[in-house]
């Protein structure tokens, strides 16, 4: 076998060569600093209530997420520090994640709520040039006003309306990059996955699984199935698989809800709902959303669960919060389930809820969950002696507060 001889180059000894006489490479780069601006409104009800907690207690907002951190708002009633013996109130904003040496611009207003715009605001960007953004070191830091407002003074003025206070706090967190130059300019498509595993499913071609659902039959492929939800996995191909995995009956489902339920799988979308049940109302929409949770939840869907979780939330009404309510507490969707119970604690929708057929199934479907509600109830609202009365006897008998019966299935 031969051997393979490498040349070993020699150094140039021709001072004309590129390699001496070439000019130094110039580069750049640019550095970027800029602000992620947001905001957050805070309303303080039951001002005069607050009063009298004490000197460095505070009442505190929602977390709420700007440039990536998250934040508070925090409100001292009796003020923050010991030596204002309650003289203001104080006002700050505070980070509520963690993070170090963050950043950020801010501003504080107190709304006025007569209508003349007279907001009393403290800003942080419009001083920007003199000191810079404020840099909190650490989670808890906060930049704010121990002596914001004078207690007598904000009593008697325009910010304090119906008992009530309006807080507006912007946050800008300032962020730094470096960019260089692209020596490439390739544009790049969108994903279309979903697309296509969309078309599979439309044109058929290659399925080898039919579902027959009240009455319709769908055709489906398995690796498909099996890859997007565990239950479908072990129904096709695990152990305990189905004798007949060729065809399947779905029990206890209707055809447009398992229709949605195979667009989800292969689109990773859900279809037009109105399209769907061919209803153009919001309550329709309502319930296929409260059906295709009851789906998601049975083959292990998650993402489609917390898809349908959060459309009920925003959808909340009279004639469907109990059932909504119900569905909640059967599957487990906890922040469903507290949206449903804040809702229905309004003295406003209270009786008008304890009308719907929806109330009845909610008694027969989830006694435990009716017992809560109506404790939770009866804490926030002024109908505690009308529920406290009729409690027992509308759960002790499974009758509704009106002594009606009803079934209803979701």
């Amino acid at each position: 076998m031969g051997k393979i001889l490498r040349e070993t180059a020699k150094p140039s000894s021709n001072p004309s060569s590129p390699s001496s006489s070439s000019e130094p490479a110039t580069t750049s780069s640019t550095s970027i600093t800029e602000t992620v601006k947001g905001s957050h409104q805070f309303k303080i009800t039951g001002y005069s209530l607050s009063k009298g907690i004490g000197i460095g207690k505070y009442i505190a907002s929602d977390i709420f997420s700007v440039g990536g951190y998250d934040w508070a708002i925090y409100f001292y009633p009796d003020g923050k520090s010991v030596e204002d013996n309650a003289t203001y109130v104080s006002l700050f904003i505070a980070l509520a994640s963690d993070g170090t040496d963050v950043r950020a611009l801010f501003e504080l207003t107190l709304l006025d709520q007569s209508g003349k715009e007279r907001h009393k605001v403290h800003s942080h960007f419009e001083r920007t040039l003199e000191s810079g953004p404020y840099t909190l070191k650490y989670r808890g830091s906060m930049w704010g006003y121990k002596r914001f407002f004078k207690r007598t003074a904000l009593e008697t003025s325009d910010y304090l309306k119906d008992d009530c206070l309006s807080v507006n706090c912007s946050v800008g967190v300032v962020r730094s990059r470096t960019e260089g130059p692209k020596i490439y300019s390739i544009a790049i498509p969108p994903s279309n996955i979903g697309h296509q595993f969309g078309q599979l499913l439309e044109n058929g071609k290659g399925s080898d699984v039919s579902f027959e659902v009240d009455g319709e039959v769908f055709t489906a492929h398995k690796l498909v199935l099996a890859a997007r939800s565990p239950v479908f996995r072990a129904q096709l191909f695990g152990p305990m698989r189905d004798q007949s995995t060729q065809s399947i009956k779905v029990e206890d489902m209707e055809a447009p809800v398992f229709k949605a339920l195979l667009h989800f799988m292969y689109w990773d979308s859900l279809p037009d709902m109105q399209e769907l049940t061919g209803m153009n109302t919001k309550w329709a929409t309502t319930l296929m959303a409260q059906h295709l949770l009851a789906a998601a939840d049975r083959y292990a869907l998650e993402r489609l669960r917390l898809i349908c979780e959060a459309s009920l939330c925003e959808d909340v009404a009279i004639n469907t919060v109990a059932t909504t309510l119900a569905l909640a507490e059967q599957h487990h969707c906890f922040q469903l389930k507290a949206v449903c119970l804040k809702f229905i604690a309004t003295s406003e929708n209270l009786r008008a809820v304890m009308q719907t057929d929806g109330f009845e199934y909610l008694k027969e479907s989830c006694p435990s969950v009716l017992t809560e509600l109506l404790e939770y109830v009866a804490r926030f609202t002024e109908h505690s002696d009308f529920l406290c009365k009729h409690r027992n006897e509308a759960i002790l008998d499974g009758s509704d507060i009106n002594g009606r019966r009803v079934k209803q299935r979701l």
